[in-house]
């Protein structure tokens, strides 16, 4: 939380304060209802009358003094004894007794006539203070550490997405308990985690980008020099149409890998389409075999067609830049999904390379930037594959080579279904 935030604003304060007030008030209430049903009792209380009974008054020498018959009066509790005596002549008389005092009060200081009752704490006005006060002293030692184990939890969150918001890309939240906000963490964590994705991306795409463009422009500069203005041959021509086409490519493949990142792009009409037909016209293409005996009558699935016949054209580039044989392009129904697998008789892919050629940019150690390519074609793939739901791997083929496989869901859902 700020320092800056005044110290009446903070939010484990305000929900401490909350709760022990409102016990507070809970406690006010029942000790006016307690206080009030006292009252009532105490006016509603009819003491307990006992029947007339004889009393005789004998002086220190035996002589009776008085006899009559002794009626107790109705008192107040707390108060004296009262008895109405009347002799046998007919003569009334009234005999008081002082109220009892407690042991520790008989012969003291003088005081109030209930000032060393014990109960006289405990009952009406002052029997609630003390239920208030004792409550409230239990309600607001016993609900701080919680509040504030809670409200520790949020200042975390807020200082992490503070430090998120001056750039701090890579801060995180401790993700404690099952509650919201637990809850809360995981998901600024998940979209802090997709942000600093997206943006380490989009920083290596524009610094891949500007080594790839230069390659082409200084290739294209230097046949320019070297012409020193005359009539280029045609082995300048077609070198300079070549780079034209790098350049035209690269910023093709540019700005499709930036619409494929950002997920609210539009990038065309999900409808049904046909693998098998896309696989053979694209074999067609680059003179490939295509292997459908394992098939059925068709292979659908729902995506955008100019997307997959993309994914399908730069794994058949990519087996043709490096296969030294025939390629080969299955495409057939496998556990629920459509797989569509392009083999060559290439060098192959070492296993610790498998994941990073799908990098953008990477290419294998040894590869020539003059041997075609600009590094975002399998990129490409692998973006196209997650966009429709499915995935792309690279294993090896038996007798030598690599096999990438592509594989999609067969689904009847509708466009909604791609995100």
């Amino acid at each position: 939380m700020s320092l800056s935030t005044p110290f009446s604003r903070r939010l484990y304060l305000r929900i401490w304060l909350a709760v022990v007030g409102g016990i507070a008030v809970l406690t006010l209430t029942v000790g006016w209802a307690w206080r009030m049903a006292e009252e009532q009792k105490a006016q509603n209380a009819q003491p307990f009358v006992p029947p007339s009974r004889e009393m005789v008054l004998r002086d220190p020498a035996g002589n009776l003094v008085l006899r009559g018959l002794a009626t107790r009066q109705p008192s107040e509790p707390g108060e004296g004894a009262e008895f109405h005596i009347e002799s046998g002549t007919g003569q009334p008389f009234v005999l008081q007794m002082a109220p009892r005092q407690p042991r520790g009060e008989r012969g003291g200081r003088p005081g109030g006539p209930n000032q060393g009752d014990a109960a006289f704490w405990t009952r009406p006005p002052f029997g609630f203070l003390w239920l208030l006060g004792i409550v409230s002293l239990a309600v607001a030692v016993g609900v701080y550490p919680i509040i504030r184990r809670l409200t520790l939890r949020l200042e975390a969150l807020q200082r992490s997405v503070q430090k998120f918001g001056e750039g701090d890309l890579s801060v995180r939240v401790p993700e404690q308990g099952q509650d919201e906000v637990a809850d809360l963490a995981r998901q600024f964590n998940a979209a802090a985690a997709r942000v600093e994705t997206l943006v380490k991306s989009h920083k290596s795409l524009l610094a891949n980008a500007s080594h790839e463009l230069r390659s082409p422009l200084t290739r294209i500069r230097m046949g320019m020099e070297l012409m020193g203005g005359q009539q280029p041959s045609p082995a300048f021509r077609e070198e300079i149409l070549r780079n034209i086409a790098e350049l035209d490519q690269l910023v093709d493949e540019i700005l499709l890998a930036s619409r494929l990142d950002a997920r609210e792009a539009d990038v065309g009409t999900v409808e049904l389409v046909d693998l098998i037909g896309l696989a053979a016209e694209e074999c067609a293409r680059v003179d490939a075999d295509l292997d459908v005996s394992s098939s059925a009558d068709s292979v659908d699935v729902r995506g955008v067609s100019k997307l997959l016949r993309r994914a399908i054209r730069n794994l058949l580039e990519n087996a043709r830049r490096y296969s030294t044989g025939e390629i080969t392009v299955v495409v057939h129904r496998r556990q629920g999904h459509a797989e569509v697998r392009v083999c060559d008789r290439g060098p192959g892919v070492p296993a610790s390379q498998r994941e990073r050629i799908f990098e953008p940019f990477y290419r294998l150690p040894g590869a020539s930037e003059r041997a075609g390519g600009v590094g975002l074609g399998l990129a490409l793939v692998r973006s196209i594959a997650g966009r429709h739901n499915g995935t792309v791997h690279c294993e090896d083929r038996e007798g030598g080579g690599a096999c990438f496989v592509l594989r999609l869901p067969v689904s009847t859902a509708g466009a909604s279904a791609m995100p």
